[in-house]
């Protein structure tokens, strides 16, 4: 395997892999197949392309598409320019990706052929943004990515780059309403992946035989982070354009997959395909799953199938993914570690605090706190925000809540934060609210997350109406999708005459939520 100690940057790291791996394939993306010297070249002609534009260092460009290899050579591309790639959640909402666009102000935004008709229409309200271009063509108006990249020079223009320059801009799920920009450097990718490798447990070690398979969205840190982790470790990337359970079967058949990352929705999918029983996942070795707990069905159920040691993981974008995980070896039935999110991994400290910031004792819940260098910089103008998050002594405070046993297990109790998780997409009800508090006949509304069998949980919607006024759940939920993302949208409405209150007027959230978790043991599903 190619010894990485030296690399300060992603940067170097497309170097060192460039230089000794030359020849093997680095990405494999709908029958094309780049090797890592091609990688190399093609991210210094993205980094020489986005210089000759006019970009300059720390500015952000967007990237509004589905899953590519073009979206790893832009995103390296942009790292050797000292440039900030911001990819956007394809699934939002119209005035959604124009507030991410517009906050981030991105000088160039790159566009994948399902999206040209929508960004099309957001135009006008992109003042920021200098160029568009095409990934795969379809708008004539726009630049095509492939001749602009070939008509750039291949020579690395070796822009100074420091381990704490901001490499990556993700944006997460706001309590306010709006979505926050959280920065990752290089360093917070580097602390995780670059770990002495005698340190790691055997299911993080990677050889340069492994194939990982990129089926998550770039446009979350499972994504992206996923396939970085396979480019600093030389192994080959399979990138899925979406997720599609009977694609990835076909991958397992034509690439014999040894790594992946999936959230348990998807494995689900995955798992009960009729022909998965017949597929051969004998080169699979490690199945990682997370961004939302896993039922214990359908985990004995893909224990079963799959036949590979699985991994739970629990983490978020503001720590650059992974920071506490559950071993192969702890996944046995009936023992409690299997309740757990698991053990912190090498180089991450885990504390449970409580409202003062002050350590609580084993088996105390509270809420869970991580210094490591994989927190993130901060949140894109947002210095209140990120003091809060980040906090005085370099402790972030994830919002949840949980405690951690005598060994160092931490157990995931509930949310600090409303925060309501479906699929692995990470929701606030005050962005629902916004939305259908915009509904002219709306007086009121709370929404809280409910127990989903599919999805983990399900947002739902208790909406007071305006006197006189009346509406359907089917009403609410058409207007709300109008607005934002189709994955925030309500999946059920409840109308009631008013929405319970404390003394103060404050809604009492978990007085409508509580009900719907009776007899769980934990109120996350």
């Amino acid at each position: 395997m190619t010894d990485l100690k030296d690399a300060a940057t992603l940067a170097d790291v497309v170097r060192a892999q460039g230089a000794s791996r030359a020849d093997t394939t680095c990405f494999v993306f709908e029958g094309r197949s780049t090797s890592f010297g091609d990688f190399d070249r093609h991210t210094s002609q993205v980094a020489n392309g986005l210089a000759a534009l006019g970009i300059k260092p720390n500015e952000r460009v967007a990237y509004l598409g589905k899953n590519s290899d073009t979206y790893f050579e832009l995103l390296l591309g942009a790292v050797k320019a000292k440039i900030v790639m911001t990819p956007v959640n394809w699934r939002l909402a119209g005035p959604e990706i124009a507030f991410i666009v517009e906050d981030c102000k991105a000088a160039v935004v790159f566009v994948g052929p399902e999206f040209i008709e929508q960004l099309r229409g957001l135009q006008s309200q992109l003042p920021s943004v200098r160029v568009f271009m095409t990934i795969e063509g379809g708008a004539p108006e726009w630049q095509d990515y492939t001749r602009w990249r070939d008509a750039q020079s291949d020579v690395d223009p070796m822009v100074t780059l420091a381990p704490t320059d901001v490499a990556l801009q993700l944006y997460t799920s706001g309590t306010t309403g709006k979505p926050k920009g959280a920065m990752l450097a290089h360093k917070n990718f580097l602390s995780l992946v670059g770990a002495n490798q005698e340190t790691k447990p055997d299911w993080n070690k990677w050889t340069d035989e492994d194939v990982s398979l990129v089926a998550m969205p770039v446009f979350h840190i499972g994504g992206s982070g996923w396939g970085l982790s396979g480019l600093y470790h030389g192994a080959k990337g399979v990138v899925a354009r979406e997720f599609d359970a009977t694609k990835v079967l076909d991958f397992f058949e034509q690439f014999g997959i040894t790594k992946l990352f999936m959230v348990p929705a998807a494995m689900q999918f995955v798992v009960r395909q009729p022909r998965a029983k017949e597929v051969d996942f004998s080169k699979l070795k490690y199945m990682l799953y997370g961004a939302s707990p896993i039922p214990a069905a359908l985990l004995k159920e893909c224990i079963a199938v799959f036949g590979c040691g699985f991994v739970q993981m629990y983490g978020m974008t503001e720590t650059t993914g992974t920071i506490v995980a559950l071993p192969p070896e702890d996944h046995v039935e009936g023992l409690e570690r299997m309740k757990s999110a698991g053990k912190a991994l090498p180089g991450i400290e885990l504390a449970i605090i409580d409202a003062d910031g002050k350590p609580l004792p084993p088996r105390a819940v509270g809420e869970i706190a991580t210094r490591s260098g994989s927190n993130m910089v901060g949140y894109w103008n947002l210095p209140e925000a990120s003091a809060k998050t980040l906090g005085p002594d370099g402790w972030l405070r994830t919002g949840d809540a949980g405690y951690m046993d005598e060994d160092g297990y931490l157990y995931i109790h509930d949310r600090i934060k409303d925060m309501i998780i479906s699929g692995g997409e990470n929701i606030y009800p005050a962005e629902v609210e916004s939305a259908i508090c915009d509904h002219p006949d709306v007086a009121e509304v709370a929404v809280v997350g409910v127990p989903d069998d599919q999805w983990g949980e399900a947002v739902k919607a208790v909406v007071v109406m305006k006197p006189g006024k009346q509406a359907s759940a089917t009403d609410i939920m058409r207007f709300t999708r109008e607005r934002i993302a189709g994955f925030k949208t309500p999946k059920s409405v409840d109308f009631i005459e008013a929405l319970p209150r404390n003394a103060s007027g404050k809604i009492l959230r978990r007085s409508l939520r509580d009900p719907y978790w009776e007899g769980k043991d934990r109120q996350v599903n």
